[in-house]
């Protein structure tokens, strides 16, 4: 009898909570977010200090839902987002967390990052409460820089 009152409690859990996590967070119109110190084309040394800008939009940390904010990740040397076929898996599952993308769920608007000499890419994506990014998703341009 027990089991069947856990089975089904965690069956109406799952049907409530379901939804919840597949919900889309919407992103105001207009929104963007930017590099603040940083331009395509620029040649920098390492450590590179990235400064995140963000206009039409508040900043949380992550698990913090609230209206009209989210919080910052750095895209490091991989196709630019939205441009990928795995993009959709992200769009609904979350940003992964490796060495091509930085969470910043502390709330955090500046990193230094240690590359290496070469050429890298970067670009900003903002996410929600889940790492999710928003719809449609507020992104900045990808820009290509040099360190020397």
């Amino acid at each position: 009898m027990t089991n069947r009152f856990l089975a089904a409690g965690l069956a109406a859990m799952l049907a409530i909570g379901a939804p919840a996590l597949a919900q889309e967070t919407p992103a105001p119109e207009g929104a963007e977010v930017y590099f603040v110190n940083l331009e395509d084309g620029a040649r920098v040394t390492s450590p590179v200090t990235v400064v995140f800008g963000l206009r039409g939009m508040g900043v949380a940390p992550a698990g913090i839902e609230k209206a009209a904010t989210g919080h910052h990740h750095l895209l490091i040397d991989r196709p630019p987002f939205g441009q990928e076929g795995g993009d959709a898996e992200e769009l609904s599952h979350g940003l992964p967390a490796d060495d091509h993308h930085m969470h910043f769920g502390g709330g955090q608007t500046q990193v230094t990052v240690d590359l290496p000499r070469g050429t890298h890419t970067l670009q900003l994506v903002l996410g929600d409460a889940n790492h999710v990014p928003h719809v449609p998703p507020v992104m900045s341009e990808v820009i290509t820089i040099t360190v020397e």
